[in-house]
């Protein structure tokens, strides 16, 4: 079955045009909560939402859709992403709802479905809610309408989840960390998290207003926090995105650490106490040929999903791993959590820096990067990939860097975009064969 509204992470799009309308979002919480109505007792979902202005647009429309089929609802308010994983558990929900369109800017907005156990819906689950978007669903009889209430201590809850990541035995007293929050979720909850730790926290991005959330800002914006963290003379920065599921770490010299550089140093620290299982770590397909080496030297393995975290996640639960997460700056640490958690992850690094009694410029860049350049070729339609002029020329690069790097080319999950990546040891020849295969898509594609 195509898929119309579910991609590679939930529902998403422009706000007030296409799926993401608050028509839509009413049906997909019919749909959903018809989907969960399993077992005889009181149906519970979970809503959280980050700091769009669209958020309460969305969250209305899913509350009267998860209400008119029979579902309560409990909303949290701005919350992150892996805290409506982690009260989803724990209020015994039978279904969560994360409202964000993640590190898009706030013109965006999406949905994000969680099961019982708090992992995102299996594609069994996607494909079953979709189906049901097309047609009116069984509505409750009055007397079963579902009821709606907000809960006062779910910042709380979190943060505490979040502190209990790290030993009894852990504080961050002597550090000064600046926390960028993108004006998104995480605004109030990560800053709290390490000052109760001990911290000397700085923060930029608390301060939303609805439509500056990842405004030059965030983990995909970094020059303001790289900048602060220089003039202040901070120990380490600290940058999240929007719903707070990814995390890029700046040093003290205003150096980026990307996700590779952060699963590096948690997996090699995991394995040397004892707490790493797999044998590995599980990253995608577009995490650095450094990194794989890296782990290798180390005694690990690198196993690599296709892009996005759910995949990265299906496989860290088929080989067993407790690590695993992307380039981009997500990270799933299974022991803590059941979806990316850029907070937990942040705790991770800082108690590294502590235990290590080392900068952040020693401890955090393990490997050298092998170059690398990733393009994108937009097409309009058709499926140039299948041309057979594209495959030759694909066929060509591979065989010219066997031995010596690596190819990847796969079309996005969420327009309609062709992404070619190249990495291995010799830049020149990287660029060249990037270049002839996106000329070869472009000319397919025309």
């Amino acid at each position: 079955m195509a898929r119309n509204y579910f991609g590679t992470d939930g529902i998403r799009g422009l706000t007030n045009a296409g799926v993401m309308t608050a028509e839509v979002a009413m049906k997909v919480g019919q749909a959903a909560g018809i989907r969960f109505l399993r077992g005889k007792h009181r149906h519970r979902v979970v809503i959280g939402k980050d700091t769009r202005l669209s958020g309460y647009m969305l969250e209305n429309a899913l509350v009267a859709g998860f209400t008119s089929v029979g579902m309560d609802v409990v909303l949290l308010g701005p919350m992150p992403t892996p805290a409506v994983a982690l009260l989803t558990r724990e209020l015994r929900a039978d279904v969560g709802v994360m409202i964000s369109a993640s590190h898009n800017p706030y013109e965006d907005n999406g949905i994000k479905l969680f099961g019982p156990d708090g992992f995102k819906l299996s594609d069994e689950d996607e494909l079953a809610i979709e189906a049901m978007l097309g047609t009116p669903q069984p509505l409750a009889p009055a007397a079963e309408i579902g009821r709606a209430r907000r809960i006062d201590d779910a910042r709380g809850r979190y943060i505490h989840a979040v502190k209990s990541s790290l030993g009894d035995d852990v504080r961050l007293d002597g550090l000064k960390i600046v926390v960028d929050c993108a004006n998104g979720a995480a605004y109030q909850v990560a800053p709290s998290a390490m000052w109760e730790l001990g911290a000397e926290v700085l923060t930029i991005g608390v301060s939303p207003d609805g439509k500056n959330i990842n405004e030059r800002c965030g983990s995909t914006h970094t020059d303001l926090v790289r900048e602060t963290v220089v003039a202040s003379g901070a120990d380490i920065g600290i940058a999240l995105d929007g719903d707070a599921d990814r995390l890029i770490v700046i040093d003290e010299k205003g150096r980026v650490v990307d996700g590779d550089q952060i699963m590096a140093l948690i997996g090699s620290q995991w394995a040397k106490s004892g707490q790493l299982r797999g044998g590995g770590v599980v990253a995608t397909v577009m995490s650095n040929l450094g990194l794989e080496r890296f782990l290798t030297s180390e005694g690990l393995r690198l196993e690599r999903s296709k892009v996005g975290d759910r995949y990265v996640l299906e496989l860290m639960k088929a080989k067993g791993c407790n690590v695993g997460g992307e380039q981009s700056g997500h990270m799933i640490l299974l022991d803590h959590g059941t979806t990316g958690d850029g907070t937990v992850a942040a705790l991770q690094v800082l108690a590294a820096l502590v235990k290590g009694g080392k900068r952040a410029s020693e401890t955090l860049h393990l490997f050298d990067p092998v170059p690398q350049l990733l393009k994108n070729v937009r097409f309009a339609g058709g499926k140039p990939l299948e041309d057979a002029r594209v495959q030759t020329v694909i066929a060509e690069a591979e065989a010219q860097l066997a031995g010596r790097g690596r190819l990847v080319i796969r079309p996005s999950g969420t327009e309609p975009v062709i992404r070619v990546m190249a990495e291995g040891d010799d830049e020149a020849e990287v660029k060249s064969v990037v270049e002839a295969i996106c000329s070869a898509v472009a000319e397919a594609a025309g």
